[in-house]
Formats: C-alpha cells, sequence, structure tokens
C-alpha cells in the first residue's frame, strides 16, 4: 500500500489484516460499498477490474458492482471517457488514488496536506468531483473502486482509511470469483418485489411508496438482488429475473 499510519504498511501485514473479515457473497460486498460512500459523502460508486492484463491493446475496464441508479449507463461512459486510459495507465506504475474536482469542491482545492497521498486529474467532468482508488492484486484482481458527487470529503486519514477498504473490497471480490462454484443465493420476497416493479418502469421513490419502505431500504434490496444475480447492474438484474422466472 505504501501507507505507515496506524499500523497500515505495504506488504504481508496489510494482506493479513484485511482478511479478517471475507464476504461470504457479492451482496456482502455491497453494504461496504454503501458505507465507504457515506464516509466520503459522495452519491454514487462503482468499481471496475482491469481485464486483458499483459496483452497489448487488449486492456480494458469492466464494471463489476455499481449503484449509478437512472441515467447510469451515461454516467459510466462518461466517466469511461474521460478517465479510462487514464485509469489503466496510472495503475500500472502506481496506486497513488485519484482525484478530479468538476464542482469546485472548497475540500479539494485546499488539499495541500494530503497532496502526497493522492494524483490529481484534470477535471474532465462537469458538475463532478471523484475519487479513485487503485487496487493491485495480482492479474485477475487489479481494478478500481471509485466515488463520484458534486461535493466529496476528504482527508489524510480519511484517504488512508477508504485505499484500505477498497482493497478488501477487491479482495472480497477476487475470493469469491474463486468460489463460483457455490449455488446462486435465492431473492427474498422484498427483492423480488421490488425487481418486479421496478421491471413495470417504476423509479425508487414509487417503488418505496407502493411498499411503505424508504428509498435507500428500495436501493439496497435492488442492489443486493442485483449482487445475487450476478448483474452489472438494474436493468440486467431485470433481464436475468424474468429469465429465471422470478418476475414477469
Amino acid at each position: 500500500m505504501g501507507y505507515t499510519r496506524s499500523g497500515m504498511a505495504d506488504g504481508p501485514g496489510t494482506i493479513q489484516n484485511l482478511r479478517l473479515q471475507r464476504a461470504a457473497s457479492r451482496s456482502d460486498v455491497f453494504p461496504k460499498l454503501v458505507a465507504m460512500q457515506k464516509n466520503l459523502r459522495a452519491r454514487h460508486f462503482a468499481v471496475f477490474r482491469v481485464a486483458g492484463a499483459g496483452l497489448p491493446n487488449k486492456r480494458k475496464l469492466i464494471c463489476e458492482l455499481e449503484n449509478w441508479g437512472p441515467g447510469g449507463i451515461e454516467q459510466q461512459a462518461e466517466l469511461m471517457s474521460a478517465y479510462g486510459d487514464i485509469f489503466l495507465d496510472h495503475i500500472e506504475v502506481s496506486i497513488l488514488p485519484l482525484i478530479w474536482n468538476g464542482s469546485q469542491n472548497a475540500s479539494f482545492a485546499e488539499a495541500g496536506e494530503f497532496s502526497p497521498l493522492i494524483r490529481r486529474l484534470e477535471s474532465k467532468m462537469v458538475g463532478f468531483s471523484g475519487i479513485a482508488f487503485p487496487v493491485r492484486l495480482g492479474a485477475l484482481g487489479n481494478g478500481y473502486v471509485s466515488f463520484l458527487a458534486s461535493a466529496i470529503d476528504l482527508s489524510s486519514d480519511l484517504i488512508i482509511d477508504q485505499h484500505v477498504r477498497s482493497c478488501q473490497v477487491m479482495m472480497d471480490l477476487l475470493a469469491l470469483d474463486e468460489r463460483r462454484t457455490v449455488p446462486a443465493e435465492t431473492l427474498s420476497e422484498r427483492e423480488i418485489a421490488c425487481l418486479q416493479l421496478a421491471g413495470d418502469g417504476r423509479i425508487s421513490e414509487e417503488i418505496a411508496e407502493k411498499l411503505g419502505l424508504s428509498v435507500h431500504t428500495v436501493n439496497a434490496y435492488l442492489g443486493s438482488a442485483t449482487i445475487k444475480l450476478d448483474s452489472v447492474n438494474r436493468i440486467q438484474a431485470i433481464a436475468k429475473a424474468i429469465r429465471l422466472g422470478y418476475i414477469h
């Protein structure tokens, strides 16, 4: 990692600490990302895995998990268009987090205290600031845990903490990939109900009103259902749920 504060050093010690609490399923990873999002006061998160490592001109970023919501495909395309190549080049030479400021966020402008911990990028996404934590775990475990918002809270301690948590997320996903022979988890009644209404074209607020839930809870159900169905986004999860007979 390159960090030594609070006992977090790069090397076996850090990896050993991160192995203490492994996720049992992909649905266990989503709440960890939501907690990180809240810590940073971000609006969205996305986890990208580097595919095609070692193959010239074949490397690309694959989205593993996200909570973009409506318009997510366009946001993801904009993020990849703006920074995709930079992400791929950067992770080959450094694991410093990348930040960009598209909203004149004061915490970014006054980021002198943690400048040695990050690399600043020119803003290419109007209205969105962001931070992307690179993780290198080998040929199959390299990628980024990224967060977007109109404003993101940053401090030296928070950057270090969230980078360590990003490593844990990527380690969880890598470990779970190795256990893909485990049968898929069954969707709960609430997850099915939320997926059915989403498939009917209802937005989260409408689903929440219909089921008597909070919008946050609805999004959590949709997020966990997406993970259980091993889907990249909500649209793919709905399509797969239809194919599997969960909804119609």
